[in-house]
């Protein structure tokens, strides 16, 4: 079974604002585009699990015209927002780890 890192032709997160960070989810050939989507596991359930985060907070969005999938969700530390003392990553870049061994049927 494939895993949503070896099927992405990018992966990666970074800030949206200081308060949420969005994934990104791009995809060269559309059969691999097809099969993530198709496969319905990037769902705002399964995304909050992974990021333990309310189910409400997370928005999974397809691009089909550009075979990308974009998942926006609130920072992990919540209110303090990016640069705060507790935060480990200002500019969101390293929070897309939890997606990448998704596995895809």
């Amino acid at each position: 079974m494939a895993t949503l890192e070896s099927l992405a032709d990018v992966l990666r997160s970074k800030n949206a604002g200081p308060f949420q960070i969005t994934i990104d989810i791009m995809f060269n050939a559309e059969a691999s585009y097809r099969r993530v989507s198709d496969a319905g596991v990037l769902t705002p359930q399964h995304v909050a699990k992974l990021y333990q985060v309310a189910p409400e907070q997370v928005r999974v969005i397809p691009f089909d015209r550009v075979r990308a999938i974009k998942i926006t969700l609130p920072r992990r530390w919540g209110t303090l927002g990016s640069g705060s003392g507790f935060d480990r990553d200002v500019y969101g870049a390293q929070q897309h780890g939890p997606l990448c061994d998704i596995e895809i049927a």
